[in-house]
């Protein structure tokens, strides 16, 4: 249903940045987003991040929200039951090579010897920002906050 059509504290999900485009935001398991109101062409909605962003008025969603909760509180319980899922082993960057990862090399338990983590490519690691400025920037009224 456009969103032009849903009145405001209703909880939505898999909605459209662009109408037309299909659903990019708010399909994880278990999340919902809430109309704040609609005015002009854009309706208001407070994401599951907590972030308030300006949405085409356009742009379909369904009403409700999505299914399996309780996902997050599966347990794996194992590294084989996660080769099945498809998933391959993590190696940590402090057990490679210097010339893997800006971590590696040492002898023994070494710290990562850096001002900050890296990547394995030598980029930022662990809370930095990494969203541009871009044109959509203007749409978002109120930022997430950061998570304590």
């Amino acid at each position: 249903m456009p969103l032009k059509f849903i009145p405001a504290g209703v909880g939505v999900s898999c909605i459209e940045l662009m109408p037309g485009e299909g659903a990019k935001i708010v399909r994880g398991a278990g999340n919902v987003a809430f109309v704040m109101g609609v005015e002009g062409k854009y309706a208001q909605i407070k994401l599951p991040s907590g972030e308030i962003r300006l949405i085409k008025k356009e742009g379909l969603c369904t009403i409700g929200q999505v299914s399996n909760p309780d996902r997050m509180h599966v347990v794996i319980g194992s590294a084989g039951r996660n080769r099945n899922l498809g998933r391959r082993p993590t190696v940590r960057g402090t057990a490679m090579n210097p010339n893997a990862h800006p971590h590696g090399g040492g002898e023994g338990n070494q710290s990562i010897g850096l001002k900050s983590p890296k990547t394995k490519w030598g980029k930022p690691a662990f809370g930095v920002r990494t969203r541009r400025k871009s044109s959509s920037s203007r749409l978002i009224i109120k930022r997430r906050g950061k998570k304590k």
